[in-house]
């Protein structure tokens, strides 16, 4: 039924505590231990992290709190310094992408990687796993691939028809707006009908016409049974769409909750605001509560 899954998922979270590194009832990706830095930089220290299977998990924090950064080690393009992650009870600590889709865990990205002088159904085909016809020896035998080629060419048109490109499928990709790249990627994700999508920024830079569409399609994915873990800086989508969100701040986890809980986190409105946001200033800017009177 419509809205089960989604149920089942805020049920399963109602009982968790809201704290960084809270266990869930049922992870689907759990991360221990994940470090990277650049030089002195710490972009990334996390301790522990699990993403609860079924849910749309948001992960929010202000500019180079190093979302994109643990996203890119998480999704293996990128190499931790030191940690280990599982995804599905199997580890899958700097597991190279390629290894990662076949296993069930795919990607987007916030600057979209549709190859533009490929037609918009080749560029789904693309994402298409387990193709036989890649085989050299395979590929000289076409009744060896060919039913599964119409096989895949049969959903990328129902996942095109579905995200409003059916009507796009012979032009090139590059011709497409940015917005309708962001539901071509969307799009060929799901050609390998993974468990677990990690959608980065999929809101950045798409008109206010398709972020409803763009919601809508994050939500059917869910009810699918996928599970669904994005960066975002829409705090309005953010509170919308999902069910539990994680904040970081400074490469670390500082706060976990249910989407209104953690908005009045004082944790988190420090992390984007400022510590001393709230205090009264002097005329010379320093605060009243430290001592100075006006």
């Amino acid at each position: 039924m419509p809205g089960e899954i989604a149920a089942q998922a805020v049920s399963a979270l109602a009982s968790v505590t809201p704290e960084p590194g809270a266990p869930k009832p049922e992870p689907l990706l759990v991360a221990d231990g994940v470090n990277r830095h650049f030089g002195g930089l710490v972009a990334v220290d996390v301790t522990h992290v699990e993403i609860q299977k079924g849910a749309i998990t948001a992960l929010i924090g202000p500019n180079g709190a190093g979302k994109s950064t643990f996203f890119n080690v998480l999704s293996g393009f990128d190499k931790a310094d030191a940690g280990s992650w599982t995804f599905a009870g199997a580890t899958i600590t700097n597991t190279p992408p390629h290894r990662l889709a076949r296993r069930g865990m795919v990607r987007t990205f916030q600057l979209t990687k549709s190859l533009s002088r490929l037609t918009v159904l080749d560029n789904m085909l693309l994402g298409a796993g387990g193709q036989t016809g890649e085989s050299m020896v395979a590929s000289v035998f076409p009744f060896t691939w060919k039913a599964q080629e119409k096989k895949n060419k049969e959903r990328a048109m129902v996942l095109l028809e579905r995200f409003n490109l059916a009507a796009k499928a012979s032009d090139f990709a590059g011709s497409l707006s940015g917005g309708q790249r962001k539901l071509l990627e969307m799009a060929r994700a799901l050609m390998l009908e993974p468990d677990l999508v990690l959608l980065d920024e999929p809101m950045a830079g798409v008109n206010p016409a398709l972020k409803q569409s763009l919601l809508d399609h994050i939500r059917d994915i869910r009810e699918e049974g996928t599970t669904v873990v994005f960066v975002e800086h829409d705090m309005d989508m953010v509170r919308d769409v999902s069910d539990w969100v994680i904040v970081m701040a400074q490469g670390k986890i500082i706060a976990e909750g249910q989407p209104d809980s953690v908005m009045r986190d004082q944790r988190v409105i420090d992390a984007y605001l400022g510590a001393h946001h709230d205090q009264q200033l002097t005329a010379s800017g320093e605060s009243l509560t430290e001592g100075t009177t006006a």
